[in-house]
């Protein structure tokens, strides 16, 4: 991974690290998942999202935002 990219959300539930993923692509921020479960235990774990370092405070509000409204 090239340099300044921090993680910004984790989560053991695929579907909802993608779901934070997609609101920070549809607000222009760049974001990229690792998938850190193992293929034969999906229950082990987590999904991380990725964004480049200047977005942070940017997508922080997303996040928040996202959680309130839904």
């Amino acid at each position: 991974m090239e340099k300044n990219w921090v993680k910004i959300y984790s989560s053991s539930d695929y579907y909802q690290s993608e779901m934070v993923k997609q609101a920070l692509i549809g607000h222009d921020i760049d974001s990229v998942i690792f998938n850190k479960q193992p293929s034969s235990h999906r229950s082990f774990g987590e999904i991380e999202v990725y964004i480049h370092q200047k977005d942070f405070s940017n997508a922080i509000e997303v996040i928040i935002l996202n959680q309130i409204n839904s």
